[in-house]
């Protein structure tokens, strides 16, 4: 039984023989992902960027140029904040991914958050549940601030570097 915090419909369970969707196997490490059902898809919101604790916000005025970051806004351990500040960070539920997510709704190697200059984007890496940018799955798509990325049940803020984001608003462009 899974067991979550979230009230409405259940998820169901899918075994993958030696390996999650994207092909990977680990000794020791359990091969079942949960999948959302169409039900619980539909009745996802985004959680508002304005709702940041003093603490968030100090984080994110801080970030130097060509980084971003990550905060869980909702999932098992909302609050948590993860720094991107390399070309690529990996986000998965194997403990060696840049961004751990510890849940079986998300995949050994589910989603990659690349960096190209300034610009973020995120890619899913073959994951069962998929990722989504704003509520709408995505193979890959570009990140603008305060855009909502789901990976299993983590949901999680986007906030780029306010140095980054004045330069983009200055010139005009995302």
């Amino acid at each position: 039984m899974i067991e979550s915090n979230w009230k409405g419909p259940i998820l169901s369970e899918s075994r993958a023989s030696g390996g999650d969707a994207a092909g990977g196997t680990e000794s020791g490490s359990s091969s079942t992902t949960a999948n959302f059902g169409a039900a619980f898809l539909n009745q996802l919101h985004a959680v508002d960027a304005a709702d940041l604790t003093a603490e968030e916000a100090e984080s994110i005025a801080a970030l130097p140029s060509g980084s971003a970051l990550l905060i869980v806004r909702r999932g098992p351990s909302a609050g948590s904040r993860f720094l991107l500040d390399q070309d690529e960070s990996v986000a998965g539920r194997n403990p060696d991914a840049d961004i751990f997510l510890d849940d079986v709704t998300v995949s050994r190697r589910h989603a990659s958050f690349d960096r190209k200059g300034i610009h973020f984007s995120v890619k899913d890496l073959g994951s069962l549940n998929g990722t989504y940018r704003n509520g709408e799955i995505v193979e890959s798509a570009p990140l603008s601030d305060g855009d909502e990325v789901q990976v299993g049940k983590y949901r999680l803020t986007f906030f780029s570097s306010r140095v980054d984001l004045a330069a983009t608003l200055a010139n005009g462009s995302n």
